[in-house]
């Protein structure tokens, strides 16, 4: 799935524009994504992804960077073996569209706004 544009708050990916959080995976994406605490990722925040086992979680951070992630989400990545890329959502969007179409498994979270 290819990220056709994003700017604050709007996303489109593949002809679809969403205005909420999404997650992007290889054949689905959730568009009514939403952590805990909005502006704060924690483990609960991925364990959809967690299941299906990607080789690679990028994560966007906002428009600001404005997301932080817990330290928690990071060892628990890092305990899977999952690769795990944090940065604002411009660069994740450029990221995902780098490497979705490579071998790896890639699931893509991404805070539209802030």
């Amino acid at each position: 799935m290819q990220i056709k544009s994003y700017e604050f708050g709007r996303i489109k990916i593949n002809g679809t524009v969403y205005t909420s959080d999404v997650i992007i995976y290889d054949d689905h994406i959730n568009s009514s994504w939403w952590r805990k605490e909005g502006h704060y990722l924690q483990i609960e925040d991925i364990e959809e992804i967690l299941k299906v086992k990607p080789d690679l979680i990028i994560i966007g951070t906002g428009k600001f960077d404005t997301m932080k992630v817990s330290n928690d989400v990071m060892k628990e990545l890092d305990s899977r073996g999952i690769k795990a890329i944090y940065v604002k959502t411009d660069e994740a969007c450029k990221r995902h569209n780098e490497i979705s179409d490579s071998s790896k498994k890639v699931v893509t979270a991404l805070h539209l706004t802030c």
